[in-house]
């Protein structure tokens, strides 16, 4: 087992990092995972001391918060209406929680080893997990139903997924640094892509399903053609491993997060590097675009700033 280590904005975005305008959540423990909400008004925030919080990201203030049993959440997911929250811990459950109450509504089980990623289906109908024990599931939301159990066949975790945006097909990213496009229905592989050095650690889809793009440990952004697997780009200026990875709604924009304590802003289309905020203490953990991509969250030690992109020095 080998288990992977735990538009005209660039001018703004470096005014911001020069002023240090920016908004900040902060927990007891280090923050591990986030997501904004489908309206980009919540952010739900995962820590290693295992709790899990709400929080209004319009003023900044934690609306509740859940503690698990004391190993730690590595992955947390809103659903498409925003009504449900699911997180992965690090002993391999998932939880699914409502979003207005907190309250416990399922735990699945199924993982033999610590969850590494979570995605909702578009429809919100199933959910996907990765694990490190070289797994993907996928599982009926409603019911909590195991669907489908598809093994890596490498002996490689899986360490990032995304749903396609017809929900058709998922894509996976292992511990090796090679990239799985599977049928979310049978499980059967579709196509493959090779080309990272190092472990994947962030996968996501382009809005219109026709690109996929990847982010790994040997540095690297890379956007691929999802039909034929070609590499079309590769976005290089991180000194160190590439912990997290996020593309704006509108696709337009793809944000990274590094061990050498940077986020940059890239442009999906031409892979020119648009910002980058270099003045954090500790690796990006975690990082995410709000609805309208006109703000970020990004968890770095035991916080989580808000930065605005396109906010204007004043």
């Amino acid at each position: 087992m080998r288990a992977l280590r735990s538009l005209l904005i660039p001018c703004f975005f470096v005014l911001l990092a020069q002023h240090g305008a920016a908004d900040e959540l902060k927990h007891g423990d280090r923050v591990v995972c986030l997501a904004y909400s489908p309206d980009g008004k919540r952010i739900a925030t995962g820590s290693a001391d295992d709790s899990l919080h709400l929080w209004d990201s319009t003023a900044d203030k934690e609306l509740w918060k859940f503690a698990g049993d004391g190993k730690g959440i590595t992955a947390v997911a809103f659903s498409p209406d925003g009504k449900r929250i699911v997180a992965g811990h690090w002993n391999g459950k998932l939880k699914v929680r409502d979003t207005e109450s907190g309250q416990e509504l399922s735990t699945l089980r199924g993982h033999k080893e610590n969850i590494t990623s979570v995605a909702y289906s578009p429809d919100g109908k199933r959910i996907a997990s990765a694990g490190g024990d070289d797994a993907m599931m996928i599982w009926d939301a409603a019911t909590g139903k195991s669907l489908l159990m598809v093994e890596s066949g490498n002996d490689y975790d899986v360490t990032a997924l995304a749903f396609s945006p017809d929900g058709k097909r998922i894509a996976w990213g292992d511990g090796e640094g090679a990239v799985s496009i599977r049928d979310t229905a049978t499980g059967e592989e579709w196509s493959s892509i090779d080309g990272h050095k190092k472990a994947v650690s962030g996968v996501a889809y382009s809005p219109d399903g026709k690109r996929i793009v990847t982010g790994s440990q040997d540095g690297t952004v890379r956007i691929w053609d999802t039909r034929t697997g070609k590499e079309l780009l590769t976005l290089t200026g991180h000194t160190e491993e590439v912990t997290s990875i996020a593309v704006s709604r509108d696709g337009k924009r793809i944000a990274s997060g590094s061990d050498d304590k940077s986020v940059r802003i890239w442009d999906a289309t031409s892979g020119d590097e648009l910002s980058k905020r270099k003045d954090f203490r500790a690796s990006i953990a975690s990082l995410a675009f709000d609805s309208d991509g006109r703000r970020i969250a990004v968890a770095s030690g035991k916080s989580v700033r808000l930065l605005d992109l396109d906010k204007r020095d004043r």
